[in-house]
């Protein structure tokens, strides 16, 4: 969700691209926009921007007051994905939710882009009566809204919780407070009122007449208390312009900047709001019963991903399993086609059928009809004949009958070929 930088880069956007150009006509607004129809046209206007925390404000004033209507004031909240841009009106972007176009020729478009549709407008120039001081611009009046409301029962919370009430920490976000609460080392789970009254002790110090000004300031950089960090932390990311809507591709060096959100190694928990809590050490007297904190993983480096050894493992499957079981029995057909391959090359293929056992020559044989082999090979298939051969024939036509039994003959008991050629008759018939 945009948090105070990203509003107020917003803004500077807004008045940089902006200042130079005119717009004309009127205001378009789609049918799904979170907002009313803007009844401001002008044949000549400009806009300009100011933050204020969690909101934002346009203002739309014609370049001729005398002759166009009166401004026009406009207050956005960006929701969870609201940004501004500018583009050629011809190339609207998807969820341009409200339009402002320039007179040039081919005109643009400042565009409210907003994805998901949290985000909204509503007329007028007033901010929302229950939003406090901005943490940014208004510094000293937030924080003595701060100090002087501790009696109030919104601080008997966790302090991560009490950060995202917008009546006291108005512009500061779930990114925000982790690195707050990072830098200063408080559990995000610690009674609010317990660190904040604290603040009131260190206040009265810090106010001490004997202390010359550059003592003041050299206490208060060296030790900043939770109220100062929620002014310079988001003033860094302001700064450095991390979020800047112009340069799409910085979200790395935001990235970058970040010590405790999304980090890996950092521990989460979700607090009563449903809001997830980024943080290191333990949680505090006050973290939800029946949770247990998640720690982000830690993801290897780009260097470690090209090198095979730390690629990851892939997740085995019992299906998996089985299927490494049976490779390791039968080698894969590449390594079966190389193997054939090299037999072919050497020489005949060995092991080709299952179970038969290795030729050796043996002496010529009488040539038999195929007839006599068809039917030889039924009967004994079948287990017909005498007994004594492992064909169910005599011995004697064993060498000549069954293909599967070629075995040489037993000495002195080979016939003529005639002679067997009748006794075979003799059988079938």
């Amino acid at each position: 969700m945009p948090e105070c930088p990203e509003l107020h880069l917003a803004g500077r956007f807004i008045n940089r691209v902006c200042g130079a150009l005119v717009f004309a006509g009127g205001v378009e607004r789609s049918p799904v926009g979170r907002g009313p129809e803007v009844p401001f046209r002008s044949e000549a206007y400009g806009i300009s921007a100011i933050s204020r925390g969690k909101e934002l404000r346009l203002t739309l004033s014609a370049l001729d007051p005398a002759a166009g209507p009166p401004p026009q004031d406009l207050v956005f909240r960006f929701g969870m994905s609201g940004s501004f841009r500018l583009c050629p009106a011809a190339e609207l972007p998807r969820h341009a939710h409200l339009r402002f176009l320039t007179r040039e020729s081919p005109p643009r478009a400042l565009c409210f882009v907003d994805p998901r549709r949290f985000g909204s407008w509503r007329l007028g120039d007033a901010w929302q009566p229950e939003r406090g001081p901005c943490v940014i611009s208004e510094y000293q009046a937030f924080r003595e809204n701060v100090l002087k409301n501790l009696d109030d029962r919104a601080f008997d919370k966790p302090i991560c919780e009490v950060l995202l009430n917008q009546k006291y920490f108005n512009g500061i976000g779930n990114y925000l407070r982790a690195e707050i609460l990072y830098r200063l080392k408080i559990p995000p789970f610690e009674k609010a009122r317990t660190v904040l009254e604290a603040l009131q002790e260190q206040e009265k110090m810090k106010k001490d007449p004997s202390l010359t000004l550059s003592k003041n300031v050299k206490l208060r950089q060296e030790n900043p208390d939770l109220l100062e960090l929620c002014h310079t932390v988001p003033t860094e990311v302001i700064t450095a312009e991390l979020l800047d809507p112009e340069q799409s591709d910085n979200y790395a060096a935001f990235k970058n900047w970040l010590q405790c959100y999304l980090v890996p190694g950092m521990s989460s928990l979700r607090d009563r709001s449903g809001r997830t809590i980024w943080f290191q050490g333990e949680p505090g007297p006050m973290a939800p019963k029946g949770q247990r904190p998640r720690k982000a993983s830690r993801k290897k480096s780009p260097e470690l991903k090209t090198e095979p050894e730390a690629e990851p493992s892939p997740k085995v499957t019992p299906r998996a399993s089985k299927q490494r079981r049976r490779a390791a029995v039968k080698p894969p057909k590449s390594e079966l086609k190389e193997e054939e391959k090299e037999e072919e090359a050497d020489g005949p293929r060995k092991g080709h059928g299952r179970g038969r056992r290795k030729a050796t020559a043996a002496p010529a044989l009488p040539e038999v009809p195929l007839g006599v082999r068809r039917s030889c090979r039924i009967s004994a298939c079948r287990g017909k004949g005498e007994a004594g051969s492992p064909c169910g024939f005599g011995a004697h036509v064993q060498p000549l009958l069954c293909e599967r039994h070629l075995l040489p003959p037993p000495e002195g008991q080979v016939r003529g070929q005639e002679e067997l050629r009748q006794g075979l008759a003799t059988d079938q018939g």
